[in-house]
């Protein structure tokens, strides 16, 4: 179970993220998963849970995007949806295609909670 792993090291970065900038208190992570990544969703995030105990993450919650598989064609420059996993440009037929996304997996943000300003309002 890879996605163990993959939990892991989104944790950790979180945490040194959170660390280095001293963020507030992290509310959700989000993060993109191309469909073509091979990572189970729901293993990924009842990974995260359970390492998330006991850690400033514990109430953080893990928020996963599905990024659908899109490509290009080098013969005709059609950018194009990739349906079914059928990697042939729709419009040319031509098998020359180039995956523009869809094998991702990265943190995309991180949702923090709101920090009460400090100025004073002159009003």
């Amino acid at each position: 179970m890879h996605e163990l792993s993959i939990a892991q090291s989104i944790l950790n970065t979180v945490l040194q993220e959170k660390t280095s900038r001293q963020l507030p208190h992290i509310l959700k992570i989000v993060v993109h998963i191309g469909a073509l990544s091979d990572v189970v969703p729901d293993a990924l995030k009842f990974g995260f849970d359970a390492i998330k105990q006991d850690t400033a993450l514990a109430e953080t919650e893990l928020h996963i995007e599905i990024i659908p598989v899109s490509g290009h064609c080098k013969a005709c420059g059609n950018d194009f949806d990739v349906q079914n996993f059928v990697f042939t440009c729709p419009h040319c037929q031509s098998g020359q295609i180039q995956m523009v996304r869809g094998d991702e997996l990265h943190i995309a943000y991180l949702e923090v909670e709101e920090t009460p300003s400090t100025g004073t309002d002159s009003s």
